[in-house]
């Protein structure tokens, strides 16, 4: 077990990786968005969808985005609630302002398999970020007919207001403008997932961050990545690391933090609560420089 003393010693070297480097790419995973209180079962599933749950006899929301509803209707009421409780509200732990307080007035980048767009939310700068995986907030056709999305906070704000008995009204059912298919959420689940021009341009804006500090003094920072697409940020991120002997790695994840060996003298692995981390970083004294 952990001793406080290691933790202490691995939180100083965090803190002062975070101070000194020319550049911090951020790599958020689920466990980031679960550490600020975006769970998806329990007492705020209880809260926002038991009524679903005792219908539908599901007790998570992952289940219920997965139910096979028998008409599109039943489909889109929940999954208009699902989205405005995970896209449209905001989440109940500081974790992610707390985050952007420790890097707002330095050179950063995030890229974030998370479509809940929680790092726009809590004020960082969308030009500095990618969201690989798509947003909540994006409809896309079904088919796809073409690679456009379409912003769909009104849509889902009137379907959340028209809804009854665990349906929506059949006028609301989003339909392709161009080819009339019905709509989807643009979420990377299938070849069918849209890759629109705001997608390509911050692809595009993060490849030329991490060529422009290949050899500079790097922090990258994985925060509650799993193992469910570690291909898009933790394995880049050990290769990164490996590549550039100035480079720092630094994963933060309850329950499973670890790195390679070739790595671990420029590594901190921490296998706690981010929420814990951080606030520990913003409130513990600044490191002295020798």
């Amino acid at each position: 077990m952990r001793s406080m003393q290691d933790f202490s010693a691995q939180m100083s070297r965090l803190k002062e990786e975070l101070q000194n480097a020319d550049a911090i790419v951020i790599g958020a995973g689920a466990g980031l968005s679960t550490a600020a209180g975006f769970t998806y079962s329990g007492e705020r599933f209880e809260q926002y969808f038991s009524d679903f749950g005792e219908k539908y006899g599901f007790h998570d929301m992952y289940a219920g985005g997965f139910y096979p509803y028998k008409t599109p209707e039943e489909h889109w009421a929940y999954w208009s609630r699902y989205i405005l409780v995970n896209r449209y509200m905001d989440p109940p732990k500081p974790v992610y302002r707390e985050l952007f307080d420790l890097v707002k007035d330095r050179d950063y980048f995030v890229i974030t398999t998370n479509v809940d767009h929680c790092f726009q939310k809590a004020g960082f700068d969308k030009k500095r970020l990618f969201y690989t995986q798509g947003d909540y907030g994006l409809f896309q056709c079904s088919v796809p007919c073409h690679d456009k999305t379409y912003d769909n906070e009104e849509t889902i704000r009137r379907m959340m207001k028209e809804q009854r008995d665990m349906r929506i009204p059949s006028e609301l059912i989003p339909r392709c403008p161009v080819c009339g298919k019905p709509m989807t959420m643009n979420l990377r689940s299938d070849d069918k997932f849209v890759e629109d021009e705001g997608w390509g341009i911050a692809c595009e804006r993060y490849e030329k961050f991490i060529r422009s500090h290949g050899r500079g003094r790097v922090l990258f920072l994985e925060l509650g990545v799993g193992y469910n697409t570690p291909v898009i940020i933790k394995y880049p991120f050990w290769r990164l690391t490996a590549q550039n002997e100035r480079a720092f790695y630094a994963c933060i994840n309850y329950g499973e933090s670890f790195c390679p060996e070739q790595i671990q003298r420029r590594a901190v692995c921490l296998n706690d609560d981010i929420g814990h981390v951080l606030s520990a970083i913003g409130h513990s004294p600044e490191p002295q420089t020798p």
